[in-house]
Formats: structure tokens, C-alpha cells, sequence
């Protein structure tokens, strides 16, 4: 086995150095913390190899698949016995963002100084939001941490394959549409400025469409620097509407209601709801806890109205399908499955086969979107690039009819 040269503070913030043989540097960690030490450096054949007070790496914030990793693992280790601060510093040290080192390393010191782990999350809820943190309040409370994470891992895995999968429904038709405006834009600023310098000699009435191309050519060439401001500001004040809570209800209100794409953000709001409802009751939520937290965690105000009203109905006695029925955003199939399992007593397995469900929904919804979308917008820029190349050469065709009729 190979041997470590470490230095270490203990107890008393005495520094002390020494050596010891061990399989690995996880292995010197655990040995050098069950003598009460705290590791400052671990060297092997000179190269100092944990120095996690001084942590490198990739610059960067954390983003969910951070969140999603860091709970896989960390229940795995849980699993395997290790203590919950040695499991911090192990991801700590292992972290490739700066960011998530950062992190970790202040929740390790907040467990160290004796707070709980759920304590040390709640600082950092750009990463850890209200529904990770529940779960791991409801794992340390029953003593199942590391089963609970993984249920957490799992939930998180589902929620970022629909955000990607909706992304790129989404961004498709969106990245293609602009490349067709910017296609558009220069032929008509760069091109046919070209063709109305050859029809000006022309000296005859020029065809419609050429007419109509000329006038936009005209226009954009004109405008086009007022178009551009006109088009920043407009989008800056939608989105600082947005930010509003009026405006945001009806920007939500509106995606829930838009042609094609209107059911695919219903579906994946259904399936998103019904998924962390369903995992956090299975981890001994308390269900008005856990409609409360669904309601932050939805995405969508609409969405968020209707399970805050749900809330307080519970709260007076009533069941939770009657007001996810009065809503009206919930299609009768979800109410009465979960009219079903509450009376049943199998809430949590009805939402997890409601969720199933809609998540494969939106998985056909989305194939078939981008099936449909990709010859649509391919015709749509052949038209308006075909307009434009057509009626640029129609007073040429009749030019070289003129020509051949004087012959």
C-alpha cells in the first residue's frame, strides 16, 4: 500500500504532520477524522493530492444535473456506512466546479458545527430548492437519508429529461425560424437592391410580385435600424412584464392555451405535478406541506393558483379532487384517478402511474411535433425565398420575351 504524508489540526487547532499506510486517500480521511484530526493536506510521492481548503477547478454555477449527481452519490456512500461529514468532503474534494466545492465545503462546516443537513442545504437554495431540501428533512427524520436521495435523484433525473425534451420542441421551430427571417432580411437588404438597379433602365411597369419585393426591400433598407430598437425594447419590456406576477398569470395562461404547443405544457405541468406530489408524500410529507411546496415548484402561475386553492380546501375539510376538478386544469382522467387512489389509500401509487403516463405523452407529443414542424418550416422557407427569387427574374423573362417577339 501506498504512503501518505498528511498534515492535520486537531481538537484544539494544534497542527500535526505524520505519515500512514493506506489504500487510497479517502481511506487516510477516514482514518486521520476517527482520531479526531481534520486533514489539511494528504501528499503521496510529493504531490500534495487533497488540499480541499483551497479547492480548483471549472468555473461555472451549479446547475440541476449537479443536484442530480450529488444525490446519487451521496446515497450510495450513506448506503455504505460512511459518516455524512466524510460523505461532503469525499464530493467536495471530487467536485469539478468551483462553485459546487464552494458549497459543499460550507454545508460539511455547517454539519461539523452541529447543524443538521437540511440546515446547511436551506443556505443554498439556488441549488437545493424547497422540495430537495423536504426530502432530505423527511430522509434524517426517518433515518432513511440515503433511500430518500436516491428517490430525490430519480425525481430530479425525470424532471431534466422533460425540461430538455421541451427545450428542443421548443427551440427547433425557433432556432429554423430565424434563420429564415435572417435569410429573408438579407436578400431583401443585399440582393434585390442589385435587381433595381438592372429593372430601373427597364422603362416598362414592373410585375406585382416584383413591385411588392422592391416595396419591402425599400422598407426594411430604411428601417431596418428602427426595426431592431423597436424589436429590443419590445422584447425588454415583455420581459420585464413577465417578472410581474400579473404578467407572468398571463403569459403562463396563454402558454397553457397556445395551438400545439398549449397541450405539451399542460402535459409536462400535469406530469411535473403529479410526479413531486406523489414523491414527496412517499417520503412522509405531510400533504399540505407537500401541495405547498408542488405549488412553488410547478413552473406555471396558472398551475400554482389552482394547487394553493387545492391547499385550502384540505385545510377546510374538503377532499383534493373536488377543487382540482373546479380549477379546470386538470383533464377528468387525472381527477378521477386520484379520487380513486384517495379512496383507496393508494394516493401515491395513482400519481406516480399518472405521471408515467403524461411523461410518455409528452415523449409521443414531441416526436411527433418535431415531425411535423421540420417539413413545415422547410416549405414555409421555400415559399418566402421562392417569392423573393421569383419575382426578381419575372421582369427578366418578359424582357427576354420582348427581345425574341422584335426578332
Amino acid at each position: 500500500m501506498p504512503v501518505y504524508q498528511y498534515v492535520a489540526r486537531n481538537s484544539g487547532g494544534k497542527t500535526i504532520s505524520g505519515s500512514t499506510q493506506a489504500v487510497n486517500q479517502s481511506a487516510v480521511v477516514k482514518h486521520l477524522r476517527e482520531q479526531g484530526l481534520t486533514p489539511t493536506s494528504i501528499q503521496i510521492g510529493g504531490t500534495d493530492t487533497f488540499k480541499p481548503k483551497y479547492p480548483r477547478g471549472k468555473g461555472g454555477r451549479p446547475r440541476l444535473e449537479d443536484a442530480v449527481i450529488t444525490s446519487r452519490q451521496m446515497a450510495t456512500m450513506i448506503r455504505a456506512g460512511l459518516p455524512l461529514i466524510e460523505v461532503l468532503d469525499i464530493l467536495a474534494d471530487q467536485s469539478e466546479k468551483v462553485s459546487m466545492k464552494k458549497i459543499l465545503r460550507e454545508i460539511e462546516k455547517d454539519v461539523e458545527s452541529g447543524a443538521s443537513f437540511t440546515e446547511g442545504i436551506q443556505k443554498h437554495p439556488t441549488l437545493f430548492d424547497n422540495f430537495f431540501s423536504s426530502m432530505v428533512r423527511a430522509g434524517e427524520a426517518s433515518g432513511m437519508l440515503d433511500s430518500i436521495l436516491d428517490q430525490v435523484a430519480s425525481y430530479l433525473e425525470k424532471v431534466l429529461s422533460i425540461r430538455r425534451k421541451v427545450k428542443m420542441a421548443v427551440m427547433y421551430p425557433a432556432t429554423v425560424s430565424v434563420v429564415a427571417i435572417c435569410i429573408t432580411i438579407f436578400l431583401l437588404v443585399k440582393v434585390v437592391p442589385v435587381f433595381e438597379m438592372i429593372f430601373a433602365d427597364l422603362g416598362s411597369q414592373l410585375p406585382l410580385p416584383t413591385r411588392i419585393t422592391l416595396f419591402l426591400s425599400k422598407a426594411l433598407q430604411n428601417n431596418l435600424g428602427k426595426v431592431i430598437v423597436v424589436v429590443i425594447i419590445v422584447v425588454m419590456l415583455l420581459r420585464h412584464w413577465g417578472k410581474t406576477k400579473g404578467g407572468r398569470y398571463k403569459i403562463d395562461y396563454v402558454k397553457l392555451r397556445l395551438p400545439v404547443f398549449g397541450a405539451i405544457f399542460l402535459k409536462v405541468a400535469i406530469a411535473k405535478f403529479t410526479r413531486t406530489l406523489g414523491t414527496l408524500i412517499k417520503a412522509g410529507v405531510n400533504i399540505l406541506y407537500a401541495l405547498e411546496i408542488t405549488a412553488k415548484t410547478s413552473g406555471n402561475l396558472v398551475i400554482e393558483e389552482a394547487i394553493i386553492k387545492t391547499r385550502t380546501s384540505i385545510q377546510g375539510g374538503e377532499s383534493l379532487t373536488r377543487p382540482l376538478m373546479e380549477s379546470g386544469c386538470f383533464p377528468p382522467m387525472v381527477t378521477r384517478m386520484i379520487d380513486v387512489g384517495e379512496r383507496t389509500g393508494a394516493l401515491e401509487s395513482m400519481l406516480s402511474k399518472i405521471a408515467d403516463f403524461y411523461e410518455d405523452q409528452v415523449d409521443t407529443a414531441i416526436s411527433g411535433l418535431t415531425s411535423l414542424i421540420e417539413p413545415l418550416l422547410i416549405v414555409f422557407l421555400g415559399i418566402v425565398v421562392g417569392f423573393i427569387v421569383i419575382s426578381m427574374f419575372l421582369p427578366m423573362f418578359k424582357m427576354v420575351e420582348a427581345i425574341s417577339s422584335k426578332k
